[in-house]
Formats: structure tokens, sequence, C-alpha cells
């Protein structure tokens, strides 16, 4: 679908450019690889968009904070990272993850959805809204680029707070957006909090031969068990207290929800093609998968791990196993409590055995309204951008650090950006799309031209 304004041809070749040399730097934070190269990478592509960078140290990575202040004009707060996830498995990915490639209109590259493409775009988004306005930014913008985000920011609540006043803004950009698997652009409103914990058993001193098994307790059993207690077979959480504290939706949230669940397109058909789903929990559609998504919280299981997995057999009893869950949360829902709650489940239901840790600092969830005039100027570009109204929600599935930002520093905060629902976001062959590239683009210079009151020149209309 062709945008109002076409994508200007240097600026094609000046994201691919500077893509390529983001996912050439492997910033994978779970490994601390790059993460000072990167940032310094990050801070001079500011400078040459005529920022004044600094490189903030933390007691993790590297901040990257930049600003211009234009006088009697907003100021908007753009939120990203530069740290990747692992690529493994490395035998799964098409070409070099740490080399950008091309192909059939797609950009393929670690870290180019999450979240460098991201970056990228917010950068030629500005070089783009300077060019339309007489070389020089009609706005002010503040920048603030992280290296932890991918192992929950651990550092950032506290980075916000030592720096508020130099982050005091009008309005804020989150780190993505994404269009959904019906090719429609989400205006995303909020954010899940999230703690992630570690379960650990050991049954016996060392493996034990199989012919043990109507004796000897198997830890991989023992796993299995407690972990399946913790959900039915529709996903619904089964420890008590779990939901005691939700927040019920208000009549905003619920009137999006039903929006959304309404459009002629139903996103749960769409996605459930897209991802190979035949069907989801409780066979939810319509305005109840979206209910489910947006407002529900839930315990995951990311990966259980015990005994031999190799080729052939090896006929053993597993002496250890260990599980790594995490746990989205909503807004009400306080971390520290639901993992007490979750250490009271095992006990009671006789998994006192089973030993329960913390893996990463946790993240309080965070909405802001939808209703604020900042998301409509943002609705309104992106359906400008993209042809088709935007697709309004309450809150995305995944997790950030919105919290301080929405709270501490009372921002209004959009989600737009150039991810799509197959583009393979911490998987193998990750990649994002030029025509998403291109109106997601231009949707952030439009939000922007409409908050401060600017209208879109002239020339550019085609």
């Amino acid at each position: 679908m062709a945008t109002v304004t076409p994508f200007p041809d240097h600026l094609r070749e000046r994201f691919r450019a500077l893509l390529a040399r983001l996912v050439a730097l492997p910033s994978i934070a779970a490994e601390g690889r790059a993460l000072g190269e990167t940032a310094e990478a990050v801070a001079a592509l500011l400078r040459e968009l005529g920022l004044d960078a600094e490189i903030h140290q933390t007691a993790g990575a590297p901040v990257v904070f930049a600003e211009r202040r234009v006088a009697g004009a907003p100021t908007v707060l753009f939120y990203n990272h530069y740290d990747v996830q692992p690529a493994d498995p490395l035998e799964l990915w098409s070409s070099d993850p740490f080399e950008l490639s091309e192909r059939d209109g797609k950009l393929y590259g670690r870290g180019t959805g999450d979240d460098k493409g991201e970056l990228v775009s917010r950068l030629v988004a500005l070089e783009w809204l300077r060019e339309r306005h007489g070389g020089e930014l009609p706005i002010g913008v503040v920048m603030l680029i992280e290296g932890e985000e991918e192992v929950g920011s651990p550092t950032m609540e506290a980075y916000v707070e030592a720096n508020a006043e130099r982050l005091a803004a009008d309005a804020c950009f989150w780190e993505a957006g994404i269009v959904d698997a019906a090719d429609r652009p989400q205006l995303v409103c909020g954010l899940k909090g999230v703690v992630a914990v570690d379960l650990e058993v050991r049954t016996a001193a060392y493996d034990q031969h199989s012919g043990l098994g109507p004796v000897v307790p198997n830890a991989a059993w023992r796993m299995a068990a407690a972990v399946a207690s913790l959900r039915d077979t529709d996903g619904r959480v089964l420890i008590d207290g779990f939901y005691d504290r939700v927040r019920a939706a208000t009549p905003t949230e619920h009137a999006v929800i039903e929006s959304a669940g309404a459009a002629a397109r139903d996103e749960s058909v769409d996605l459930g093609a897209e991802i190979g789903v035949e069907r989801f929990h409780a066979s939810a559609n319509g305005a109840e998968f979206q209910r489910r998504l947006q407002l529900e919280p839930v315990v995951n299981v990311n990966g259980i791990h015990s005994g031999y997995g190799g080729a052939g057999s090896k006929t053993v009893l597993p002496a250890s196993a260990s599980a790594k869950l995490d746990i989205r949360l909503v807004p009400n829902q306080d971390p520290d409590e639901i993992v007490r709650l979750l250490r009271a489940h095992l006990d009671r239901h006789g998994f006192a055995d089973v030993a329960l840790t913390h893996r990463e600092r946790p993240g309080l969830p965070a909405r802001v309204d939808p209703a604020h005039p900042w998301l409509r100027h943002a609705a309104a570009a992106l359906e400008e951008a993209f042809g088709v109204p935007a697709v309004i929600t309450v809150s995305s599935g995944g997790s950030g650090p919105l919290h301080p930002f929405s709270e501490r520093l009372g921002l209004p905060v959009a989600m737009v950006g150039v991810n799509y629902a197959g583009g393979r976001i911490h998987s193998p062959d990750e990649h994002i799309r030029w025509r998403d590239v291109e109106r997601g683009t231009l949707a952030l210079v439009r939000t922007m031209e409409r908050f401060a009151g600017l209208d879109a020149p002239a020339s550019s209309a085609s």
C-alpha cells in the first residue's frame, strides 16, 4: 500500500547504511558483548544528526543521552535500546545474523526489528522532519538509548530518577511499534510488568540407571508436575490470590477492547495463520481474544531442562531439573507479592523441595490514557501513513521499563514503529519489511508535525 508521502530515495539509502553499521555490532546484553562499542557508535550517529550526545555510565551498560531543545516548541523524548538478544541457534539463520542482508523487500539481521531498526527509523524520521522544515528541527528532542532492555532494564528506574530534570519533555515515543497480522498499524498504550524466576529441584546425588524408576524419584517428572500445577488447560493461572489485585479496566479501556474485537478482520484469525496456531486458549477470538491478550496477567514457561536430550537413547533417571518462568503482570499487581504467592503455591501443593530464585529485576506494569492528545495525533498520523485506521491497543503482551517514564516523568507515550507480526523478533531470521519502514517512519514525522501544530509541506503531497 502506497503512503501519502513518498519515502525519499536518499533517506532509504541512509536507513540501510545506518542499520548495517549497528547490526554489525553484536551488542548482546545477556553476554555483555560489545555494549560499550555500540554505545559509542550510537552516540556518533546522534552527533551526525546535530544533537549533543553524551555517554552516561551506570552500574550496568552505558546509557546514550542526547538532546536539542527548541525555544517555544514542544519536546519529544525518544526511548530506545541498542542491546539485542543472543543469535542462537545460529544454524537456523539463513544469513549471518550480524551482517545486514536484504531479500524480497525485507532486511534481515539480529536487531533489525528489536530495536536497532526502530532506532534508525527515528534518526531518519528526524532527518526527514528537518528537511521538510528548512533544514532545522522544528521541535525539541531528547533521546535516551539504553543497553540492558533485553535483560530487564535493571538500572533504568534509577537512571530516570537521577536524570528526571534533563529528561523533561512533553511527550514520548517508545522503542517500537508494530503492524498486526491483518496489516493494520497498532497504537499500543501500555506494557505489562514482568518478573522472571528460576525453579530447580534435585532428587538424587547423581543420575541413576532407569531400571531404578519404580523406586527412585525422577527430577524431570518432579519438575513437570510442579510446572503443570501452575495453570489449567485454558491458560488460567491456578496460584491462589494471583488475580486478587488486578485493576479493573476503565470504561475507555473496555471500549478500546470491544472496538478491536469487533473489527472487520479478527486479529486472532490472521495471527493464528501467521504463527501456525490452530486454537488459542479457550478458543478465544474477537473481543475475548483481545481481552485476554491485553488485560490478563499470565505465568509462562520459557524452558524446562533435565536429563538426556542427545541422539539415540540414554536410559537414566535425571537427578536434577530446572525451569525458567516469566510472569507478566497488569496494573496493581506487585512483583514481590506474586513471587511470594508462587512460593506458597509450591509449598501447599507438595513442592517445598523445588527451589525458587529471581533471575532479573522485576518490571512494573504501566498504561497511558488512549484519549490523550499525543495518542490522538499518533493515531491520525498512522492512518495517514498506512491508509487504514490504527488499531488502538490498551496494552502489549510484552514488557519494558515504561513505568518510570509514565509515572515519574508523567509522559504520554506512543508506540509507533516499523515492526510487523511476522518479523521473528528474538528468533532466527529476525527482519523488517521496507514497506513498514516507509510507512512507520512517515507516521513518526507526521505525529511530531501534528503535535507541534505544523502543517505538512505542500511539496510533500504525492
